[in-house]
């Protein structure tokens, strides 16, 4: 896996951010009321395992996005749907323009609806997304994330269990520092930590408390740290979350 550090020493740089098109361009025409359309967007979504369910879902958001571009809940959905979509695609092709246009989401987000916090969040995975599958775009996104993820904190910290918190602490720990990125990880340990007290039965919190912990050569709390993340992924699995497999590997990694 790319880390941080590669994609800010990347040989051409790219912009991150372009004008993004009409939102008639991100999906087909609606096919029902908003409401109606996010409730199907949210079953879908439930179902996200089951074969062309999270495709199915992400465009039953886009489609609720067009017919209310108000509410940035739409365009949020269709993000987390085109990340989890990324996630199990092997295509890099495919995962490039799945990332692409998660950033253009979160773009007409902002748009359509400039004082929401959800919009400033999701944008900035989204350009996470995209730097992930192309490097050159990640010198420019980083110091954008971070502004992203501190507007959000201030106004709404607790969308995505406590995501602008963690999210900001996850680029913080491992961006390059200055002068080649935002990179602190002093600075991201009381961001892990926010997220963790804010969110603490929330597997990811825990493993992004872990890392900060162990970057600041807290060993002993780093580990008890990813033992709950482990046993919260566990019991998460148990329920029946599909993510829950990734956040106990990750877990299990770094205990090891």
């Amino acid at each position: 896996m790319r880390t941080v550090a590669s994609i800010i020493l990347c040989a051409g740089c790219a912009q991150a951010l372009h004008k993004p098109p009409p939102i008639e361009a991100i999906g087909a025409a609606p096919r029902g009321p908003a409401a109606q359309l996010l409730a199907d967007a949210d079953a879908a979504w439930a179902r996200r395992v089951e074969p062309d369910q999270a495709a199915a879902a992400e465009e039953l958001f886009l489609q609720a996005a067009r017919a209310d571009p108000r509410n940035p809940e739409s365009f949020a959905g269709a993000i987390r749907a085109k990340a989890f979509r990324i996630g199990r695609e092997k295509d890099g092709a495919e995962r490039t323009r799945l990332a692409e246009s998660a950033v253009i989401a979160g773009q007409l987000c902002q748009e359509n609806a400039p004082a929401a916090p959800a919009c400033d969040y999701w944008l900035a995975a989204a350009l996470g997304l995209q730097a992930r599958e192309r490097s050159a775009t990640g010198h420019d996104a980083l110091p954008r994330m971070v502004d992203l993820l501190r507007r959000a904190i201030r106004t709404d910290p607790a969308i995505d269990q406590a995501g602008p918190h963690r999210l900001l602490a996850i680029v913080l720990l491992r961006a390059p520092g200055w002068p080649m990125g935002p990179g602190d990880a002093e600075a991201a340990l009381p961001e892990a930590q926010a997220a963790a007290r804010a969110a603490p039965d929330f597997a990811p919190n825990q493993l992004a408390l872990g890392e900060a912990l162990k970057k600041n050569g807290k060993a002993a709390e780093a580990r008890a740290a990813y033992s709950q993340a482990l046993r919260l992924a566990t019991e998460a699995a148990a329920r029946g979350d599909p993510d829950a497999k990734g956040w106990a590997d990750d877990a299990s990694a770094a205990l090891r």
